[in-house]
């Protein structure tokens, strides 16, 4: 019965020291499993101003396009200027045959004289009221007749400009098909910029527009906004802005490809690292990890303005002088503890 109770003993002996040794050879495989801290960079957030612009393209026009004509068919007498060359207002491109003209300035004149004399003898009471108003309005209607004969025959540019496109030669007969010339003004050019409609209340007239054209790398315009279009197109969602270009060294030329950027004003901006912006993977929500005092991070929603070269203008979530995690976000969590490096 002794020998029995002694070897029972010894097994507990065996047993207790097996599982303290047991306890013993865990410790340091359950160490190796406490989660490191994530290492993160910060900076501070700052305030700035910004300005507030949007891109589009568009086309440059001319100021004004004037289509040179003549109200009669007739034949053309005299061209004076030829495809590209400057005109100024007033400066006469074309003639045509004077015929009609030269007869009705004749009339003209005669209608003239006579209306002296009948006026020498209305004063003496050789002719009525009536016959004189109806020589003056004879006279009256003739003239107005040779005024219009005038300016259809010596054709003059209504504007200054460059001639664009020349369609008869001297000695044709003009047949009233298409015009004789077209002259377009371009000092200062135009241009009708399509904008989102997303920025309707945005756009206002006088706002400052630079523009870049292809044809001349390297140089950049400026103009505003002169007219904007009451009505947005239901199929683009877009309303028309009307840009004015001075231009005044005439370099713009109709048919340019521009790049066009409106400047709507200047917003007073939270700026951070675009580095520190994180996008949530599924949506379009963008979020930062704020640092907090007790050296944990915490997860905010953020709303971006615009992104201006390695930045990003933050306009909803953040304020100036909070501490966000620029680098190091990939292992991070809501609430999670950092060491900052």
């Amino acid at each position: 019965m002794k020998k029995l109770i002694g070897t029972g003993l010894a097994a507990l002996v065996l047993l207790s020291c097996g599982n303290r040794t047991g306890k013993t050879g865990a410790a340091p495989a359950a160490a190796a499993q406490v989660e490191k801290i994530p290492v993160v960079e910060t900076v501070q957030t700052v305030m700035r101003e910004v300005p507030q612009e949007s891109l589009y393209s568009a086309t440059v026009q001319p100021y004004a396009t004037n289509n040179i004509v003549s109200q009669t068919a007739g034949r053309i007498r005299k061209i004076n200027v030829e495809v590209g060359d400057y005109v100024i207002k007033g400066q006469v491109l074309a003639e045509m045959d004077r015929l009609q003209l030269d007869q009705t300035r004749l009339q003209m004149v005669n209608d003239s004289t006579e209306l002296s004399r009948v006026r020498s003898l209305f004063a003496k009471g050789g002719v009525s009221q009536s016959d004189l108003e109806a020589l003056e309005l004879a006279y009256t209607v003739r003239r107005s007749t040779y005024q219009n004969l005038l300016e259809n025959t010596i054709l003059r540019s209504p504007l200054t400009g460059f001639v664009t496109a020349r369609n008869y030669d001297a000695g044709d007969m003009y047949t009233m098909s298409m015009p004789i010339f077209t002259v377009q003004q371009v000092y200062p050019v135009k241009l009708l910029v399509g904008v989102s409609e997303s920025e309707y209340q945005k756009v206002k007239k006088g706002d400052a527009v630079t523009l870049t054209v292809d044809a001349i790398p390297g140089r950049t315009f400026t103009g505003k906004v002169n007219r904007l279009y009451p009505t947005i197109d239901a199929a683009t969602h877009t309303f028309m802005a009307e840009v004015i270009v001075t231009n005044a060294d005439k370099v713009l030329r109709p048919g340019m490809y521009a790049r066009v950027t409106v400047t709507f004003g200047v917003n007073r901006s939270v700026i951070v690292p675009d580095q520190a912006i994180v996008k949530q993977e599924g949506t379009g929500q963008r979020f930062i990890y704020i640092l907090n005092e007790d050296n944990t991070v915490s997860y905010v929603p953020v709303t971006l303005g615009r992104h201006l070269g390695n930045e990003y203008e933050v306009t909803e979530g953040l304020q100036a002088g909070q501490t966000v995690v620029s680098k190091g976000q990939v292992n991070l969590r809501d609430g999670i503890k950092v060491e900052v490096k």
